[in-house]
């Protein structure tokens, strides 16, 4: 039988503790990093089309997807991290993440909003495992040219998907398929 003393004890605690805090987030900047990219992302879409401000006013959350990464050929998929705020309250942090196979090649990023118009709908998404955009939402595209606000969007809509900011080589982006995970940044 193997004696430990109290400093090999002391020893491989400490080290064990050093190890459990390594991803627990305490002293780690990943969230106020986030939160600058949703300020950032917010402004850009509030000050560009600002008939958006409405559309905020009226939702009961958003969830901000500053960056969103999309690559493939052949085979694709997609990747982001975001914030959910409510009355601009950071609750919640979430990633986003797509997979595709098809005909596609190249890559983009662009940012993506939901407006949850409904207290259901936000409830639903804040206490599921893993959702995803359904065939309920509302998809609109303001880099397209036209004006987006509140009006020309139906307010039935429980959930309005907003994508902007695209730059790159494929063209489009989809939400359909997304998977929203809860997470610690």
């Amino acid at each position: 039988m193997t004696k430990l003393s109290r400093r090999s004890l002391l020893a491989m605690g400490g080290a064990g503790l050093t190890l459990a805090a390594c991803g627990n987030g305490i002293g780690n900047t990943g969230a106020v990093q986030l939160d600058a990219r949703v300020d950032a992302t917010r402004s850009f879409l509030l000050n560009k089309y600002p008939g958006t401000r409405e559309l905020e006013q009226k939702a009961v959350g958003v969830l901000w997807m500053p960056l969103m990464t999309e690559a493939g050929f052949g085979f694709g998929g997609s990747y982001g991290r975001g914030a959910l705020r409510i009355n601009n309250v950071t609750v919640d942090y979430y990633s986003a993440a797509s997979a595709s196979f098809g005909f596609q090649i190249g890559a983009q990023q662009y940012a993506h909003a939901l407006f949850f118009m409904t207290p259901e709908a936000l409830a639903g998404f804040r206490k599921s495992d893993g959702w995803q955009l359904g065939a309920d939402a509302r998809y609109a595209l303001p880099d397209g040219g036209g004006a987006v606000n509140a009006s020309t969007l139906t307010s039935t809509a429980p959930v309005i998907a907003l994508v902007f900011g695209q730059s790159g080589l494929i063209a489009g982006a989809s939400l359909a398929g997304t998977k929203y995970t809860r997470i610690i940044p």
